[in-house]
């Protein structure tokens, strides 16, 4: 791409025997003074500059970013890269095999088709955790990954060699955004004789990940990454920075995820949806390149499109350890320095940016915390666990109070068994204060309700579970595996546990699910896997497993018991994501954790227990142990990482990422240039959004005689829109499995089928725990269906089938965030193919909104203070909504008017605020889809 360059700002950086073209900032009066990542937006708009899409004027505005004002100028921001996981990216390349297709039919060249911006894909979110607690455990789990997933797999290597500037990393290397800041982000990008700040967007919303190495990027839509993998830049507003200063260091025993829970918990309470967040001060170079990648690797549990930190040597150091080559340091470095967007530590505060909004956190006042039960910005002080436990735990059951101890220590456990089930009923026995099994009726009430029930497993023996036992304990997710210190500091208070005579109680299903092949090596050469192992922390697969939802079945008998008597049990995950019904069908209560709690927990067993006073057992001496006993010390978690960790280890595991297992190399891989579709295939089909597509557009029209399909509360994620785990029989998606042959043991997860768009409308708003409040106390998939006599409870497909047979359009109604989690597309897809034009909310959260014009639904929301329930709107009503038609003129609404009429005739009107934010998305729109759009925009060019 060349830039107009109106100010002159083309230039030449001579780093060593190397020279590069770039654009100075420098020419631009007014850069100095800017945020770091609004340097990056301007510099990127520099070298795009174009006359047209991009233009002087928008290079002034940013320069002349008034810190106060609120965003309203939009600019086209052009990404130098993209990046996906196979969950999310598999759709995409499905989408660009159909766009071929489809420009073959409207009379252009296919091959045109190709990303113009580079993309890698890594393959991570498909391996299940069916193995666990065993020597060969990551062996049998790629296994059956390979087995599940052969068509995916098949269709992603023909993608690779299809489409130019496509490349992918198999199974088995590691998860995506920890492969990003290892391996793939060069922080300074060059490309045809240029360098440039890396910047990408991503199609998994934790991409800011990457934010941590000062790469400015952020999760987008599988649409709109498409798009920008086809030359599209991405509109947005000149955002808002909100600076956080950062001071003071962390104090022993306290981690870096406390870090991130506290400062999501601090950011959710001020206020950053649509905000860049962008870290500065002086306590910046204390926090090592980990904490900085786990920080920005929560920016969406905060809501922020990015949380940045700034290059500096510790950015240097980092690149250094993870093999990145000589050249490429100077590079970075250099190019930092020339542009104005190195921090050095030893400024003056008189060096600041300018912000919008400013915090700080003095890191010496974080303490131990965790969060939940169902989302991350619940945050809970760790000392303050349990009593945060009983109070949550009676909105997830009906049972009376009565229990003190949700499981029995395990060195009481036979005793207890012995002395007590032979003579009572397990369902009338409760827990003392010292984990002795007592007749409930003695205990009295004591705050938590109780129901212990006993489990005869052949593998683990006999024991009780109550509610809130812990039956999922997981080292997993790129936030916090990326992250030495965690890491090594849970291997070395399990060497310490196991030391004491400590074990992980037996009902709790272990995991360890590092995000790359280095934290194998580490601990190798610590001499730690032993320990791990001897809790049950095998290794189990290098990929997201529990966080996204791929926990893999519970013990048969353990989740007998926990549904046969409804229990309330709990998963602890040292992941990004604790959404209601994502980690397990069988639990209703998922934590957040650092990897060292991960373990404290397994051996505890139970939520309900209290670090400080209650101990964890005995040692071989007799003498309770407490986790003081067994945390490790903040110096000999640095002496193991120094002793431990290697350049080699990087530059060995990356050597040969793209070329993947024997198992990977034996694909049997179709060719040619378009994909020869498989009509039997139950994982990728050829996708439905350009059937019967035109030249030309249709003009869009208002909505009239609209039902509204769901009537959804506060905090609806993409995970209670489009979830990701299991298929549960009988439900539509599995009816459609079960009529194309496939048996319910190789249904697999919806996430995995995401190229199939027959399984994913089937399984949109199919979350077990969605509360559809046309429906009284159900959850799940379900709706009433007006097109039937006495609207009738019915599958939310089913009744979506009924209403487009009848030409009835759909409305869906919600609340506060809604759209929030996980930058999910297929949220948007599916809500688009079951016929619902419009979705009606207090609030969104940025990318669905965004997901949702891309696939030509509009999003309105409320009148500011108002909600379906203040205007008692209770989902029987007829919708109309008039003025979207304005759009046919060139402008954009404010607002539209909608009309709901109850059955008896009565009105309810309100003035629906539009938010189609920008004059790109009002084209998205009018076009019925940013794909259409590209398209369209394609041929003709």
């Amino acid at each position: 791409m060349t830039s107009i360059d109106t100010f002159g700002a083309k230039g030449t950086l001579e780093v060593g025997s190397n020279s590069y073209e770039i654009f100075r900032l420098s020419a631009v009066p007014g850069t100095e003074k800017l945020p770091y990542a609004l340097k990056v937006l301007a510099e990127n708009l520099l070298r795009t500059e174009d006359g047209a899409n991009i233009t002087a004027d928008h290079i002034r505005a940013i320069a002349g970013w008034d810190p106060a004002a609120d965003p309203s100028i939009e600019i086209q921001f052009t990404p130098a890269r993209v990046i996906m996981q196979d969950f999310t990216g598999v759709p995409c390349i499905v989408d660009l095999a159909t766009m071929r297709e489809a420009v073959t039919a409207l009379g252009g060249d296919p091959n045109k088709v190709n990303p113009l911006s580079p993309a890698d894909m890594v393959i991570d979110h498909s391996v299940i955790l069916d193995v666990f607690g065993r020597a060969d455990a990551l062996e049998r789990n790629v296994d059956l990954e390979y087995q599940r997933n052969g068509e995916r797999y098949q269709f992603l290597r023909w993608g690779q060699g299809a489409f130019d500037d496509f490349k992918v990393v198999p199974p088995g290397m590691g998860i995506v955004h920890q492969v990003n800041i290892e391996y793939l982000a060069p922080t300074v990008m060059t490309r045809n004789g240029q360098a440039y700040p890396d910047t990408c967007v991503g199609t998994d919303s934790h991409t800011t990940m990457v934010n941590g190495l000062g790469v400015l990027g952020w999760g987008v839509g599988g649409i709109e990454a498409e798009a920008a993998m086809l030359g599209q830049p991405v509109s947005m507003l000149i955002p808002r920075v909100v600076g956080f200063k950062l001071t003071g260091e962390i104090q022993p025993g306290v981690t870096a995820t406390d870090v991130v829970l506290t400062v999501t918990d601090m950011l959710r309470r001020h206020g950053v949806v649509g905000k860049f967040v962008e870290f500065y001060g002086a306590g910046v170079a204390e926090v090592p390149l980990a904490n900085r990648a786990t920080l920005g690797n929560m920016s969406p549990e905060f809501g922020s499109t990015a949380a940045i930190f700034p290059i500096d040597g510790e950015t240097i150091n980092y690149l250094r350890l993870t093999g990145r080559s000589d050249e490429q340091l100077a590079l970075v470095e250099a190019y930092a320095k020339e542009q104005g967007m190195w921090h050095d530590a030893g400024d003056d505060t008189a060096h600041d940016p300018q912000y919008s909004e400013y915090l700080e956190l003095d890191l010496s006042t974080v303490v131990p915390s965790i969060a939940g039960p169902k989302r991350p910005q619940d945050r809970i002080l760790l000392s303050d666990s349990k009593t945060a436990f009983r109070k949550d735990i009676h909105n997830y059951t009906d049972d009376p109070e009565g229990a003190e101890s949700a499981a029995a220590p395990h060195s009481q456990l036979d005793e207890a068994l012995e002395e007590s089930f032979p003579a009572s009923d397990p369902a009338e026995l409760s827990f003392a204060d010292d984990g002795a099994v007592v007749p409930n009726a003695s205990n009295g009430n004591t705050g938590r309700p109780s129901k212990p029930i006993k489990v005869s497993d052949p593998e683990r023996g006999d024991f009780v579970l109550d509610h809130g036992a812990v039956v999922v304990a997981g080292i997993t997710s790129c936030t916090n595996t990326s992250n030495p210190s965690v890491m090594i500091g849970a291997a070395l208070l399990a060497r310490n546990a196991v030391e004491k005579g400590l074990a992980s109680k037996p009902w709790v299903k272990t995991n360890m699910a590092p995000g790359s092949q280095v934290v194998s090596d580490y601990y190798e050469k610590a001499g730690l896997w032993p320990y791990l192992e001897k809790l049950g922390f095998y290794l189990g697969g290098y990929g997201c497993t529990t966080c996204i939802g791929n926990t893999g079945p519970l013990p048969e008998e353990i989740s007998k018991a926990v549904n046969d008597n409804d229990l309330s049990v709990t998963a602890v995950l040292s992941g990004n994501r604790n959404f209601e019904g994502r980690i397990s069908p069988d639990v209703k209560m998922n934590y957040l954790a650092s990897p060292p709690l991960v373990i404290a927990y397994a051996l505890a067993g139970t939520m309900d227990f209290d670090f400080e006073t209650d101990a964890l057992g005995k040692d071989t001496d007799g003498n309770e142990v407490f986790l003081r006993d067994i945390w490790p010390s903040a110096q000999e978690i640095d002496d193991t990482i120094k002793s431990a960790i290697s350049q080699d280890m990087f530059r060995k595991s990356y050597a040969d990422v793209f070329k993947g297992d024997e198992r990977w190399q034996n694909l049997n891989t179709p060719e040619g240039d378009t994909f020869a579709w498989d009509q039997n295939s139950t994982y990728v089909r050829k996708a439905p959004y350009f059937d019967g597509m035109e030249m030309e557009p249709a003009p869009v029209s208002d909505i009239s005689g609209a039902r509204v399909l769901a009537l959804l509360g506060d905090s609806v994620t993409t995970d209670h829109i489009s979830p990701a785990g299991p298929i549960k029989p009988g439900t539509p998606a599995a009816q459609y499995l079960d009529s194309h042959g496939v048996a319910r043991k190789d249904y697999n997860s919806l996430g995995s089928r995401r190229g199939n768009h027959e399984v994913m409308i089937r399984g949109t708003f199919a979350n077990i725990r969605l509360r559809n409040q046309l429906l009284d106390d159900v959850s799940g998939g379900y709706t009433r269906d007006f097109t039937q006599d006495g609207a009738p409870q019915a599958f939310i497909y089913d009744a979506s089938q009924n209403y487009q047979q009848a030409g009835i359009p759909l409305v869906v109604l919600g609340g506060k965030e809604y759209g929030s989690g996980s930058s999910r597309d297929w949220a948007a897809k599916g809500t688009s193919l079951l016929g619902v034009k419009a979705v009606i909310t207090e609030s969104f959260e940025r990318i669905h909104r965004s997901n949702l014009i891309g696939m030509g639904v509009i999003p309105l929301q409320f009148p500011a203070g108002e909600s379906a329930a203040s205007l008692g709107l209770d989902g029987t009503e007829v919708f109309d909504i008039e003025g979207i038609t304005k759009l046919n003129e060139g402008t954009t609404p404010k607002t539209v008017k909608v009309t709901a009429t109850k059955d008896g005739g009565e009105k309810v009107t309100f003035d629906a605020v539009v938010r189609i934010d920008t004059p790109g998305e009002a084209d998205y729109y009018r076009n019925g889809g940013i794909l259409q759009f590209v398209l369209r925009n394609m041929i003709r060019g």
